[in-house]
Formats: structure tokens, sequence, C-alpha cells
């Protein structure tokens, strides 16, 4: 993980107010000092550079949204989609006979409470145990279908089975590998430089006395803007979270009553 990632992203937000702010009277004190050297030149101001730099930050901000609106949006489609997979492999243990029946359903409900710990699970190490564990209850599955598809007799029924099993267990690693695809460091770096770039840019740039008004307001709404990011994410820390769409995995067990 990367160092951003530990930092929760309410306090992320808070500080960068905190330096906009900071840095906007920093332009603002630069542009009188400025001002008294030569006036002529303090007027003339820094339009074509503050609106360029303003448009970039404006760019940024909407490609780092839509990105990770994309990866939340993705996340939220894999648990429905791992779901229907669940509840496919369910449903096609009904073809076997009552003994095997039901020890599939047995495994397949530890396999469910596994999965679920996988999702309540909030750091590291508890993630790898639940992984390991639903790896270890699916190769039991996946033993017991394949031991059934060398009888003839459940030829039909195998082929059935094993694409279903073959995919319930294929989506665990697609969605362990999307979890731990976050927006670059470097791409939130390069945000946070241009946001208080924008904000010294503004301040040294403001006309007439210091509008506070308008320097909370960009602030502010710029802040918002990054905790979004932020937040979209890390789903499993923050305010937006996938517990609806994880929901359809907790009412899977009402398929094995």
């Amino acid at each position: 993980m990367n160092i951003l990632y530990n930092i929760p992203s309410w306090l992320i937000a808070l500080i960068m107010i905190a330096l906009m702010i900071a840095t906007n009277a920093i332009g603002y004190y630069f542009k009188k000092q400025n001002h008294k050297k030569d006036p002529i030149a303090a007027k003339a101001g820094l339009g074509p550079v503050e609106g360029s730099l303003l448009g970039l930050l404006a760019l940024l901000l909407s490609f780092t949204f839509s990105i990770s609106a994309g990866k939340n949006d993705q996340r939220r489609q894999l648990i429905t989609e791992e779901a229907n997979d669940i509840g496919t492999v369910i449903l096609r243990t009904d073809l076997y006979p009552d003994s095997a029946r039901l020890m599939l359903r047995d495994l397949l409900s530890t396999y469910i409470n596994e999965r679920m710990a996988y999702y309540a699970a909030n750091d590291d190490n508890k993630i790898i145990i639940s992984l390991k564990k639903s790896n270890t209850t699916s190769a039991l599955l996946w033993g017991i279908v394949s031991e059934l598809a060398q009888d003839p007799s459940n030829t039909l029924r195998s082929q059935q089975m094993i694409p279903a099993l073959n995919a319930m267990i294929d989506i665990v690693s697609t969605r362990d590998a999307e979890r731990k695809a976050h927006v670059p460091e470097s791409i939130i770096w390069l945000l946070f430089t241009l946001t208080l770039a924008g904000s010294f840019i503004i301040g040294y740039g403001t006309k007439g006395k210091f509008n506070w008004i308008m320097v909370w307001s960009f602030s502010l709404m710029t802040a918002i803007t990054i905790y979004l990011i932020l937040d979209l994410d890390r789903p499993r820390r923050g305010i937006i979270n996938m517990d609806e769409a994880h929901s359809s995995i907790i009412e899977l067990k009402k398929l094995l009553k």
C-alpha cells in the first residue's frame, strides 16, 4: 500500500484546506510586495497563466475523479458477478443425489461465510487469512465435483457444474486484483501540487482586498472533490462502501435453507 492510502481521507482533505488557504495568502502577500516594487507589472497580473493552470487543475480533478468512480463501479460489478456465480453453483447442486448435494451445500455455506469475512476484513492480514480459507474450501468443492465427474452417470451434471464452479473460483482472484488497484500515487501527488499552485496563483491574481469568501469557497470545494476521489478509491474504509452490493452475497444464505 502507498503512504497516502494509510492516511484517512478526511484528514488529507482538512490538511489540503489549510494548505490552500496558506498558499493563497502567500500569493496575495507576494502580489503586494511586487506591487510596491513595480506597480505597472503587478497590475498586469497573471491572466493567461492563471487560466491555464486552473484549467489544467480542473482537467486533472475530473480525470482523477473519473478513474476513482470507474474503479468503484467495477468493484461493485465484480461483487454482483461473484454473487451470481455462487448462486449458480448452489442451484446446480440440485442436479446431484442428496448424498452429494448435502455435502456440497455444507461446503458452500462455509464458503459464503468466508467470502463475507473477506469483505469485512479491514487489514491485509485478515484479508489474506480469509482468502486462504476460501481457497481451501473451493479446492475441497473442486475435489468433490472432480471425483463425481469420474462416474459416467454424472456426465451431464458435471458438464453443468464444472464451468459454474470454475467461474466461482476465478472471480475470487479477479476481485482481489481489483481491490489492489488504486489511483496511482503519482497522480494524487500531482493533483495536490497543482491544487496548491492554483491557490497561490489565485492569491497572486487577487485585486483589491483579500477575499476570504472566494478563498474559502475555492478551498472547500476543491478539498471536497479530493475527498470524494480518495473515498471512492477506499471502499473498505470510507463513507462510500460496497455494503449494498455485498448484500447480494449475504442473501445467498437463503438459497441454502
